[in-house]
């Protein structure tokens, strides 16, 4: 049971990470899974291609396809809804985090 929580838990970290991350510059998928990889998380692209897809349903990224060496990348940008929806997740996990580790 606690490795399901886990799991979900830290999912829920990379869905706030994923606008953090594509509010900095434009991403596509394998540079961002290899960006986790290296930071310990090794997540399937069938887990997270579907939150890049959502995403940009929900209106937080929008997607510019570009050529690089004859191959289509799909790059993601955070859109305006995206920024707001990205200083919510931070603001509520702040109060969060803070009342976690209160001491």
């Amino acid at each position: 049971m606690a490795d399901i929580m886990i799991h979900d838990f830290i999912l829920g970290f990379i869905k706030i990470y994923i606008l953090h991350y594509a509010n900095k510059e434009p991403i596509f998928g394998k540079e961002f899974h290899d960006k986790l990889f290296e930071k310990g998380f090794d997540i399937s692209y069938g887990t997270l291609y579907p939150m890049f897809h959502k995403f940009e349903e929900k209106g937080y990224l929008k997607h510019e396809d570009r050529n690089v060496n004859g191959k289509i990348r799909k790059y993601y940008s955070i859109t305006k809804e995206g920024k707001r929806a990205l200083k919510e997740a931070k603001v509520t996990t702040k109060k969060l985090f803070e009342e976690l580790y209160d001491k």
